[in-house]
């Protein structure tokens, strides 16, 4: 794993996704947690809220399986950013990231959505 020193941070809120889909192939679970502001809190999608990087450090060590692929735009709002991810299996990620003084982005606000179909778009076979 990398150490902290060597990470590099999020200049860009679209940064976040790929550092965190990086550290993640990596194994760095620290790298990952440190993505997140140290009061942030990440949705798990099932009814559960993980408040606070060391929480959320302890849910990435859970979560593994499905990890997002795809990434998609970004809308802005002066220093808040909204991020969105779709994984392989359906599942809809997402966050809100600030930036911080120094330039760098960090996710306040993290939700993982449960695969969602409508229901007219199924198969029936």
């Amino acid at each position: 794993m990398a150490d902290e020193v060597s990470r590099e941070p999020a200049r860009d809120p679209q940064d976040l996704e790929p550092l965190l889909v990086s550290r993640e192939r990596a194994g760095d679970v620290d790298g990952m947690a440190a993505l997140y502001e140290p009061h942030a809190v990440l949705d798990g999608g099932d009814g559960w809220l993980t408040l606070g990087r060391e929480a959320i450090r302890a849910f990435w060590w859970l979560w593994f399986e499905d990890l997002i692929s795809e990434i998609n735009g970004r809308p802005f709002s002066g220093d808040l950013a909204l991020t969105s991810t779709r994984s392989p299996s359906g599942s809809v990620t997402a966050e809100v990231a600030r930036q911080q003084s120094d330039g760098t982005w960090l996710w306040v606000i993290s939700s993982l959505l449960p695969e969602r179909v409508h229901p007219a778009s199924r198969n029936p076979n």
